[in-house]
């Protein structure tokens, strides 16, 4: 028996077999028809110059047709998906939705097409119901009820056939049960569209051919599937396939049988071959764009609304919050590692540094200096991780609306307090442990506002590092890097009025300088040095020059414009990256 007829009889035994799965009772009742016209996109390589990645591909896409782009690898099968679903930017050519140009009324179309990606596009943390909770109350109006909420994911999972797994963790699930799940999150604003990357890869066969029938349901009862595939076996239940041949064109659109009869060959691993030495436009044309496609006119798109910035924030901290609650080990470090850094500070300064009569000048300015490093420190690896661990979650939940200046406030709004918590406990512990002075409450509650400013600075610092690195193993090399100044130009090491005069400009942009003379300043470090019993005071407090004598106000206002700053610069980073995919 050769491949095509297996093929045609596990396609006509799976259309033929009773569904068991649950249809959404209000989605759109077809997909959009889809037709790619002249589809080109160069980009240019450093050392090679223009690189083709599309060349004028065309082909059409009837509504309701499940239909996979194949091709051996480099060919463009994940760029041709990326731009007819409007996710990456092309050169020149069109797509067209029923009639309407696609790049022209993007925003539009984006409440009504599904884009999956290769990468996993929800939080592992959470279970799979609080997941696409949190999912459509980002995606859906702020008017939407609870029950209309819940109903739109009770539909989404029992369409994807997950109804068994509603309270698993969603890092607990298996590969196709996760893949399933993202495409869950993707039918909770019922899409006419739907596009998926290499949905089946890394699944074992059973797996992949489930996931493969549940994406022919969606087809005939609501969308336009279409997905890219290595994998020979997912190509029986699809109505049409587009065959990319080296340099980003189409070889071939049809049926496999199609395909094989058009190619001469008498399997698909030959025709992948084939495919692999199509040099000339002429003979890879065959019957692209051959399908005829309905008049559908051209009429407008209504957006489909999303959840205002307020719902969007409120969610988005919810959803952070709880991440971190159901992450045990997460937790821990958050809380743990202040605890430990704290208890190595005690164990490191003798107390009763900051004795009028006996004081210790150096001893003051290391714990002076130490306690605004932890403040920055913990700021910043806080806020390391947070944006560079969900890269493929923010891309995703941007396209359909998610507001970034939403997802940076949740951030603050979640971190923050674990900050004042670590301000407050480490300035409490040294004190009840006379490593820092007898000072009045007002005075510790001024230095708590500057180290705390002085953390959201570092967590400033730290989401804008994490929106700039690719991956985590990049945050993880940013972060000496970063440390490394916030500690030579503080100003402690090394008073800045002895740095050369690069390292004095140089100091005026650290935080952390700012925050250790406001320490400083605060608790009368220039009196202490200045008429304190220590010999080495007067000399220590000439080479600090004027250092600690601005006002405790003016201490504050740098630091919370550098906070400002940082978020701001995130803010706009984040728009930077995912405006390509906005366009």
């Amino acid at each position: 028996m050769t491949v095509v007829s297996e093929m045609n009889e596990a396609a006509t035994f799976d259309r033929t077999t009773e569904s068991t799965v649950t249809p959404v009772a209000a989605v759109s009742p077809q997909g959009f028809c889809v037709e790619v016209n002249q589809l080109s996109r160069r980009v240019q390589v450093r050392r090679r110059g223009e690189v083709t990645l599309l060349n004028a591909v065309s082909f059409a896409v009837g509504a309701g047709e499940l239909v996979a782009i194949v091709g051996v690898s480099g060919a463009g099968k994940t760029t041709l998906l990326e731009a007819i679903a409007g996710v990456a930017p092309t050169t020149s050519g069109s797509v067209r939705f029923d009639g309407i140009d696609l790049r022209a009324n993007l925003r539009k179309f984006r409440g009504v097409i599904g884009y999956v990606p290769q990468d996993d596009i929800i939080h592992a943390d959470l279970p799979l119901q609080r997941t696409l909770r949190y999912a459509a109350r980002l995606r859906l109006p702020s008017s939407v009820t609870a029950a209309e909420v819940d109903h739109a994911v009770r539909a989404a999972i029992d369409t994807v056939g997950l109804t068994e797994q509603v309270d698993v963790r969603v890092g607990s699930l298996s590969g196709g049960q996760r893949k399933r799940a993202s495409i869950a999150v993707e039918l909770l604003t019922e899409p006419r569209a739907f596009f998926l990357d290499e949905p089946t890869s890394g699944l074992d066969p059973a797996t992949s051919a489930e996931l493969i029938a549940h994406l022919r349901e969606l087809a005939d009862r609501s969308a336009t599937v279409v997905f890219t595939t290595h994998s020979a076996e997912d190509l029986a239940l699809c109505d049409r396939i587009v065959f990319m041949a080296p340099g980003g064109r189409v070889g071939f659109v049809g049926t496999i049988a199609e395909a094989l009869e058009h190619f001469g060959v008498r399997a698909v691993p030959e025709l992948y071959r084939r495919l692999a030495n199509v040099d000339t436009p002429t003979d890879a044309a065959g019957t692209a764009g051959a399908v005829p496609m309905p008049d559908v006119g051209t009429h407008d798109v209504t957006r489909r609304p999303v959840a205002s910035g307020f719902t969007q924030w409120g969610v988005l901290t919810r959803r952070s919050l709880e991440t971190f609650v159901r992450n045990p080990l997460t937790l821990a470090i958050l809380v743990a590692s202040p605890a430990l850094v704290v208890g190595m500070f005690a164990i490191l300064f003798r107390p009763g540094a900051f004795d009028f009569q006996d004081p210790s000048p150096s001893s003051m300015v290391m714990v002076g200096f130490w306690v605004v490093f932890a403040a920055f420190f913990f700021g910043l690896t806080y806020g390391l991780l947070q944006i560079c661990t969900e890269r493929a979650i923010l891309r995703r939940e941007r396209l359909v609306g998610l507001r970034l200046g939403a997802y940076v406030a949740s951030k603050v709004t979640v971190l923050v307090p674990f900050l004042l918590v670590v301000v407050v406990a480490m300035l409490a512990v040294l004190r009840l442990l006379d490593r820092l002075p007898s000072r009045p409450l007002l005075t510790y509650a001024s230095m708590a506002v500057g180290l705390l400013l002085c953390a959201v600075a570092a967590l400033g610092l730290g989401l804008l590092t994490s929106a700039l690195v690719r991956n985590v193993a990049q945050a993880t090399l940013a972060l000496p890097m970063l440390c490394f100044p916030a500690v030579l130009f503080a100003g402690a090491i090394l008073p800045v009025n002895l740095m050369a005069k690069a390292g004095a400009v140089l100091s005026m942009m650290m935080p952390s300088r700012w925050a250790f003379e406001a320490v400083g300043h605060d608790l009368g470090a220039r009196q202490i040095l200045a008429h304190g019993g220590s010999k080495l005071g007067p000399p220590l407090l000439a080479s600090f020059g004027d250092a600690g004598t601005a006002s405790t106000g003016t201490y504050w206002l740098i630091l919370a414009a550098f906070a400002v700053l940082l978020l701001v610069a995130t803010w706009g980073v984040l728009v930077r990256s995912t405006s390509s995919a906005m366009r």
